[in-house]
């Protein structure tokens, strides 16, 4: 299974963006979309934009992370 992260584009210098995760900077390939500007959303995958996505996709998907991460430390917790 793949797994992409919405990121949030904080800068571009030719065809790579700095994006932030978490307030994690990593850098991303924009080589494979068109069209990308300071401040739009993408999903991040092993270094690659691969696909633009909405704030509000990118707010939803996080906050289903940060669900999971809880519940993994609940279940750690049991254990």
């Amino acid at each position: 299974m793949c797994l992409s992260i919405p990121a949030r584009v904080e800068s571009i210098k030719d065809d790579m963006a700095f994006v932030s995760v978490g307030g994690v900077e990593y850098k991303a390939s924009l080589q494979m979309i068109d069209d990308v500007q300071i401040g739009d959303y993408i999903l991040l995958h092993t270094g690659f934009a691969i696909q633009k996505i909405s704030e509000e996709d990118a707010m939803e998907t996080l906050k289903l992370f940060e669900e999971f991460e809880a519940l993994n430390r609940q279940m750690g917790d049991e254990i």
